[in-house]
Parts: C-alpha cells; sequence; structure tokens
C-alpha cells in the first residue's frame, strides 16, 4: 500500500471538544461509525455531513437522522448546476432530472434541494456558490441562476447558508449582497485575503478554515485568519481533501481537525483551549444546533 493512502495517525486529543463544520463522510474510508468513533477519540464530537448533488444531499439527511453527532447541508454544488443544465449524461443518471436538461431540469433539482431544506436535522443549505475554477464562462449562468435560489431557499427555511467560493470572490459577494445574504451565511474552506476578511466580518459571515491554511504557499489565508474576528471563525476539514501538514496529500478525516486548529491557535496568537471553546460556540451559533 502506497504511503498516500495510508491514513495519518491519531493526533493528541483536544481539550475543549469542537465540530467538523464542513466533511464528507461519503467519500471516505471506512464507515460512519468508524470516522464518528475516530473523531470523538480525539475531541471532535459533531460533524456537518455536505451533500454537493441530490444523491448526496439524500445521503447526508439519512446520515444525519440516524446519527445525532452528524449535522447536514444539502445542495447543488456549483459545477453540478452548469451539468444538469448542459444535459450531461452523469449529471442526468446521478440526478434523475429531465434527459433534455435545460431550466426545468435545474428547476426540478432545486425543488427536491427545498425539500430536502425543510427536514429538521438539515442545518444547512451548501455547499453552493460559485466555481470559476473548474467551470468556464459557459457555464456562469447556470451557477448565478442556482446561487440565488439556494440563498433563496435557505432564508425561507431559516437555515444557514454555505457557501463554496473558488476563484470568483467579488461575484458571490455581490450576489450575496444583491439577494440579502442569510441571517447564518459561512464561507466554507475560506480562500480570500485579508481585504475579503474584513468584508466579510462587517457582514457578520462566518469564515472556516480547513487543512490548507497549514500549507507552506498559503500564507495570504494566514494572514485573513489573523485579522478574522474569533467570534466569526470556524473550522472544518473538508475530508477527504485538504488534509494538514505534515500528512498532506494523505487522507484527510475529521479526527484531524486537531491539527489544523492548533495551527489556527498559533497564527491568532491564542491558547488552544481558548480558540476550541470559541469555534464551538461559533459553530453551534451558525448551523443552529
Amino acid at each position: 500500500m502506497s504511503s498516500k493512502s495510508v491514513p495519518p495517525p491519531l493526533p493528541e486529543p483536544l481539550t475543549v471538544p469542537v465540530a467538523d463544520s464542513h466533511t464528507h463522510l461519503d467519500m471516505q474510508q471506512g464507515t460512519v461509525e468508524e470516522a464518528l468513533a475516530r473523531a470523538a477519540a480525539v475531541g471532535v464530537t459533531a460533524v456537518v455531513q455536505v451533500g454537493c448533488d441530490l444523491k448526496g444531499s439524500q445521503w447526508a439527511a439519512d446520515t444525519a437522522a440516524a446519527y445525532d453527532s452528524v449535522h447536514a447541508a444539502v445542495a447543488l454544488h456549483p459545477n453540478e448546476a452548469p451539468r444538469i443544465v448542459h444535459g450531461d449524461p452523469e449529471g442526468r443518471s446521478r440526478q434523475g432530472a429531465r434527459e433534455a436538461g435545460g431550466d426545468a431540469a435545474l428547476d426540478d433539482a432545486l425543488a427536491e434541494i427545498d425539500r430536502l431544506a425543510g427536514l429538521d436535522q438539515v442545518r444547512a443549505v451548501g455547499e453552493t456558490g460559485l466555481d470559476y475554477y473548474r467551470t468556464g464562462p459557459e457555464g456562469m449562468a447556470a451557477q448565478d441562476r442556482s446561487f440565488r435560489a439556494h440563498i433563496e431557499i435557505a432564508k425561507r427555511h431559516g437555515k444557514a447558508l454555505v457557501i463554496h467560493d473558488r476563484e470568483a470572490h467579488a461575484d458571490v459577494l455581490r450576489i450575496l449582497a444583491e439577494e440579502g445574504a442569510p441571517e447564518r451565511t459561512v464561507f466554507h474552506c475560506y480562500s480570500g485575503d485579508a481585504d475579503m476578511a474584513r468584508e466579510c466580518a462587517a457582514n457578520g459571515y462566518f469564515m472556516s478554515f480547513a487543512g490548507n491554511v497549514t500549507f507552506k504557499n498559503a500564507q495570504p489565508l494566514r494572514d485573513a485568519l489573523a485579522l478574522a474576528p474569533a467570534e466569526l471563525v470556524l473550522v472544518e476539514t473538508d475530508a477527504p481533501y485538504l488534509t494538514p501538514v505534515p500528512y498532506r496529500g494523505r487522507p484527510n478525516a475529521p479526527y484531524l481537525i486537531p491539527l489544523t486548529l492548533r495551527a489556527m491557535a498559533r497564527v491568532k496568537g491564542l491558547d488552544e483551549e481558548t480558540l476550541a471553546a470559541a469555534i464551538a460556540g461559533n459553530t453551534a451559533r451558525a448551523f443552529d444546533y
């Protein structure tokens, strides 16, 4: 077995429990029970399981219903919306959308997200937003329409909004301003700079930092984290992606949250317990659990 495929060892447990604010248990090795047990063993006592399409969103809702420590977020990922509109064969088979694609197919998918968002165990609508890295100009209209619809769904159900923002900072902030952001808005895997962090803070948006804040070339992220108010900071894995140093490139999982949190505490000049207590309270407030 390649060393890259071997899960990292369990880190030293946190003394103040926290939650992983964004993870994908359905993409990780092992069972849900095993993942939750490893996480709990190091002081990660809750996770937000995030859906990216209809199948994943239904799985998130079902899993949250089955486990008290799991909270669900449901949405069409920004890259999913263009696939549905353009009638992509893979998108159709996974979504069960109308064969012709188009706006009608996206409307059908959004209606199902709306239904799921009404469930008690679903605490957020996301991850939604804009992604200009993987979707080119031909997909921007579908992403824009889907993002605006998700904002409306989140507000109508009183749920948090979880944002995926990749190389689209200005447009994401603009659309939030135009539509009116939900009371609780989370920038998942925060990727902006310090100036954007100031704008997020001014609007009361939560900023969730992942393992990439530990990467050598991530000084702009650390600058943003240093500036972000402690009462608006969350921590996440986005597992199985973005494994923190020194295990970058190996499988990520919620039990590795302590590594990222300790690195964040160093950046902010806080002791581990103080930051963990703030993050625990912030996450409960953001996702209303």
